[in-house]
């Protein structure tokens, strides 16, 4: 028998049905249909209709046209319980005159059920200010004043995008205020839109006016000192903040000062992403001081590639001195030298946090203090000019991405490294869409074996005790098995028992050797058990067949 702490397996996996609040969903998410016609979505609104007090609707990796999404919208009129529509990417290669009638539609359905809607998601889908002006009367309506979750990333709004949303959401709030009911977003995505300053300073009046979000990622969207400033203005109205991510902007010295010193404000943040900044040495001294002052369930600070040098990383190392939850401090790609490196992971050895320091394999070396900081006007030269009047744009598969200098930071590890030596290092290395890149390498899936031995190799680098760990496996096995499931091309039922023989408990005629510890891979099924993917009738399967075997010890 494979060993592992104990663990009760059919427990473990009856668990996982539990605890999580049911959704009645309906997906085609993945399925690649293309629905020109009105009649092509009948399989679609059937499915709707089927569904008893549908919540959620899930179309992206789909194409959907003007005629499709009124049938559609039609059949959503009649779903007043509806709460979730998962809709980015459902758009692509459709005219961009096409997507905001197929929006007003769908969008407008939601208001005439009475729905009251809680989490909106249209990323990837290429519709510019159009699609977000298309959305406004949904909004500012009733079905709109429940909204807690907004997702619009990578739709190329660009700043009149930002403008338009900002408005809507201030006047959303003013109206639900009005009855009784204020908005109260929780979760604001909007990365890669290059909303630049102006975007983001109109956005930043509408995060002040709400003052209830968790959780705020908008990346390279072109952002100066100015828009930074005015966002930390207003996220020091947001005392519930815990995941703030403005990766690749461009802070300089003065947006990270601004940004530390809303810090006190926030003092349940957990996870502060500003790498590719720009912060330079004062910025993360500033960033080090209020650290230590505040933030005390802080678990990730990302400050790589900010062109900091080793006396500002030295006061970081002693700032996170006293975070106990602290899991990754990422300083690398900045200016410290051998012998600052060494210097850095004795001060973190000392201070008990040497595991949570990320690697530091692209450090620039030290610097001599000849244009140590630059200057301002240098470094907005670099991110303004001409650019910010007239930004280049490509078309990249789903949607419009800006093409800037800084658009894409390569990850630190190949997947030849991961699948060489896996480990949670390794696969943290990947980088932030290590999931998405594990999906792909499988390719087209027609065997359940492949898909299991992906699984099993990301499951087994599990770290139960280190939350952003665990956290980086369940998203990666959640692409990995989505896909699966998705596909078309192989059996739920050969993925159960592809996934048995793997963990030894069920013999194989292949003499495929079981691995030997599947604490994180149970842990890991016991996750994925409770996804909307992962078949219902697949769960009842694996906890009749463990029921014989309840336990699983170290042997």
């Amino acid at each position: 028998m494979a060993k592992g702490s104990e663990i009760d397996v059919a427990d473990l996996l009856a668990k996982a049905t539990l605890g999580n609040e049911e959704v009645n969903e309906v997906s085609f998410a993945g399925k690649g249909m293309k629905l020109d016609k009105a009649e092509d979505a009948d399989e679609i609104v059937k499915a709707i209709n089927d569904c008893v007090d549908l919540e959620s609707l899930r179309l992206e990796g789909n194409t959907v046209g003007v005629a499709a999404a009124v049938k559609i919208a039609m059949a959503l009129e009649g779903k007043p319980k509806f709460k979730r529509a998962k809709w980015s990417d459902m758009f692509t290669g459709r005219l961009r005159s096409e997507i905001p009638p197929s929006l007003e539609a769908m969008c407008g359905a939601i208001i005439t059920s009475g729905a009251r809607l809680v989490e909106l998601d249209l990323s990837d889908n290429a519709f510019g200010p159009d699609g977000v002006r298309a959305c406004t009367k949904f909004l500012q309506s009733e079905s709109g004043y429940s909204i807690q979750a907004l997702k619009f990333n990578n739709n190329g709004l660009g700043i009149g995008g930002g403008k338009i949303l900002s408005g809507a959401l201030i006047e959303c709030h003013k109206k639900s205020l009005a009855v009784g009911k204020p908005l109260a977003l929780k979760i604001f995505i909007a990365g890669r839109n290059r909303l630049e300053n102006e975007g983001a300073t109109a956005l930043a009046a509408a995060f002040k006016t709400i003052g209830t979000l968790e959780r705020v990622e908008m990346p390279q969207n072109g952002i100066n000192h100015p828009g930074i400033s005015a966002l930390a203005d207003a996220f020091a109205e947001n005392g519930n903040l815990k995941i703030l991510n403005l990766n690749d902007n461009t802070f300089t010295d003065k947006g990270a000062q601004a940004m530390a010193k809303s810090f006190d404000k926030m003092a349940k943040l957990e996870v502060v992403n500003f790498g590719d900044c720009l912060v330079r040495s004062k910025g993360a001294e500033a960033i080090a001081k209020a650290v230590k002052a505040g933030v005390p369930n802080l678990k990730e600070l990302n400050l790589s590639y900010g062109e900091i040098k080793l006396e500002a990383a030295v006061m970081l190392a002693e700032g996170v001195e006293g975070k106990t939850q602290l899991e990754k401090l990422d300083l690398n790609g900045n200016y410290f030298g051998e012998d600052g490196i060494e210097k850095i992971k004795s001060l973190m050895e000392d201070n008990g946090k040497i595991d949570s320091l990320g690697s530091l394999s692209d450090d620039e070396g030290d610097e001599d203090d000849e244009d140590d900081e630059g200057s301002e006007e240098e470094a907005e030269e670099e991110t303004e000019g001409e650019e910010s009047l007239d930004p280049v744009l490509s078309i990249e598969g789903k949607a419009i991405t800006p093409r800037s200098p800084q658009a894409e930071q390569k990850p630190e590890c190949t997947l030849d490294k991961f699948y060489q030596s896996p480990n949670a290092t390794t696969l943290r290395e990947l980088g932030d869409n290590r999931a998405k890149r594990l999906a792909d390498d499988l390719g087209k899936i027609d065997s359940a074996d492949s898909v299991i031995k992906a699984f099993i190799r990301v499951s087994g680098v599990m770290d139960s005790d280190k939350e952003n760990d665990k956290n980086a496996v369940y998203d990666c096995a959640d692409a990995i098995m989505s896909k699966a499931f998705s596909s078309g091309n192989v059996e739920a039922g050969d993925i159960v028992n592809s996934l048995l023989v793997h963990l030894g408990l069920l013999k194989s005629e292949d003499k495929i050797k079981p691995v030997q510890d599947i604490t994180g891979p149970l842990l890991t099924l016991s996750h994925i058990a409770s996804q909307k993917y992962f078949p219902k009738s697949s769960v009842e399967t694996l906890i009749a067949f463990v029921t014989t075997t309840p336990k699983i010890g170290k042997s």
